[in-house]
């Protein structure tokens, strides 16, 4: 079994394999509450799961295979609509586009250029920090966290020419990491440091789930879970996009002259980041260093300094000044939100938890009988106008609800109107593209798809009320702020 030397890591665990999954392994799960004898389970001895947790098991395996089968078209698919996209934004508009045409002219955007946006980039084009939100506001970190969130779906020219000279500051590297149980590289993130007389910090910020990504989506609905001893049980999926390896899970060093390691393509994102921090931080006492994400970036954001936690990094974990996540999917069980509350008391660690309107994402994996995941920290969650307010959960947690249907819809057209609006009441820098109006056509019937961009979390860092980020006896955050007017 691939966990077998390694029960010092997991006090128990259940890890999906569903490439060794046949069809009538399939309707087996159904129907047999021993998932020790399935050998696409490799799970400790007293794992029992009830037909709720089977069921969801069952369509976790085949959410993972049908990704896998479609992983090629669904990346063709996703080039050419990214090409078209560019294609459209390099001739100025479909009417110049046409008109090139005619004349031989045509603009060819390069993939690999500077110019060149993802899917999710051309949903916000917005390159600029800002300017009205300068270091030493409380809203600068949250407000340029996101910011590097959104970047960091864009490719390596890009990234670097946005660091280096729209946001002068200092391009360290961007990289992609190996996911052993996937056997390709699957992770990706980038470093930056921003630097100044009175400041000097190193940012994380891992990339998120992007929509033609097969291997991502394949992280998200990976619902196999390890549970660690005095930790409590963390997203098998997750973690596995970090860096957990075959066999041995999580140690604290890699045996670098391993066969293993040494086959391996690509770095593992969880060490080799940890290694990148300790050169950079080790530069200058006083540096400190942040780690963001959106979407599924933004659950690895919060597992770095858990596995930071597990290996007793306390020198690290002294560095981190703060943790900025976006639209992040649940991660562990109640247990381990406990865990990871006193760890970020323990070594004061601020940790914010962005969650905008009826976003799908911060809503999954359920918390109830089945899953049992929990989320924890400080959740700000912004509505419709951008009014926000630190709640315990964010509304309509799970999100599937007759009751909520209705009004997810309306909102949703309150969305819609409000992209018209909104440069008249807020300013140029708030308009939104035509890509992105079409985009949230879709929450006319899927509310909780179009409020996961990237969009209205930047706007919701910018129009935050700076309370918000005041710890709890200096804030009245309990209450709504920044309404549009």
């Amino acid at each position: 079994m691939d966990m077998e030397c390694n029960k010092d890591f997991s006090a128990s665990y259940m890890l999906l394999k569903p490439e060794e999954v046949g069809f009538f392994d399939l309707m087996h799960i159904l129907f047999s509450s021993d998932m020790e004898k399935r050998k696409f389970v490799d799970s400790s001895s007293a794992t029992e799961e009830s037909f709720g947790r089977r069921w969801i098991i069952f369509l976790s395996i085949v959410a993972q295979k049908t990704l896998s089968f479609v992983s090629k078209p669904l990346a063709t698919v996703g080039s050419a609509i990214e090409m078209g996209l560019n294609l459209l934004s390099s001739n100025g508009n479909l009417f110049n586009l046409i008109y090139n045409s005619i004349r031989g002219r045509v603009v060819i955007p390069d993939k690999e250029s500077a110019d060149f946006f993802s899917f999710i980039g051309n949903l916000d084009k917005r390159p600029e920090l800002d300017s009205n939100i300068k270091h030493g506001d409380v809203r600068y970190n949250a407000a340029l966290s996101m910011m590097a969130s959104k970047l960091s779906y864009e490719n390596q020219p890009h990234i670097q020419n946005t660091v280096t000279h729209t946001w002068k500051m200092e391009f360290v590297g961007f990289y992609d990491y190996w996911n052993d149980y996937q056997g390709k590289a699957t992770t990706q993130a980038f470093i930056m440091r921003d630097k100044g007389e009175d400041h000097d910090t190193i940012v994380v910020a891992f990339r998120g789930t992007e929509p033609f990504d097969s291997d991502a989506w394949s992280s998200d609905v990976d619902i196999s879970w390890y549970e660690i001893e005095g930790v409590g049980k963390i997203h098998g999926g997750f973690m596995k996009a970090l860096g957990l390896q075959k066999s041995v899970g999580f140690p604290k060093d890699l045996d670098k002259n391993s066969e293993l390691n040494l086959a391996r393509p690509k770095p593992l994102a969880y060490y080799d980041i940890r290694e990148k921090l300790y050169t950079l931080l080790k530069e200058n006492d006083k540096t400190k260093f942040i780690l963001t994400g959106h979407s599924l970036g933004g659950a690895l954001a919060i597992l770095f300094p858990a596995v930071l936690s597990i290996h007793d990094d306390k020198w690290l974990l002294r560095k981190l000044e703060g943790v900025y996540t976006f639209g992040q999917p649940r991660v562990g069980n109640h247990t381990f939100g406990d865990y990871m509350k006193n760890e970020m008391v323990e070594h004061d660690i601020r940790y914010f938890r962005f969650v905008y309107g009826n976003d799908l994402v911060p809503r999954l994996p359920y918390d109830d009988n089945a899953l049992m995941f929990k989320h924890f920290g400080t959740c700000v969650y912004s509505n419709r106008h951008y009014q926000a307010k630190i709640v315990e959960e964010e509304p309509n947690k799970n999100y599937f609800s007759p009751l909520k249907a209705i009004p997810m819809m309306g909102n949703a057209i309150g969305e819609l109107v409000r992209s018209f609006t909104i440069p008249r009441s807020m300013g140029p820098e708030y308009r939104e593209g035509g890509f992105l109006r079409l985009f949230r056509v879709i929450g006319l019937v899927i509310p909780g798809v179009p409020a996961h961009c990237p969009q209205d979390y930047v706007n919701a860092t910018r129009l935050t009320s700076p309370d918000i980020f005041l710890p709890p006896k200096e804030s009245n955050a309990t209450t709504s702020h920044t309404k549009i007017q």
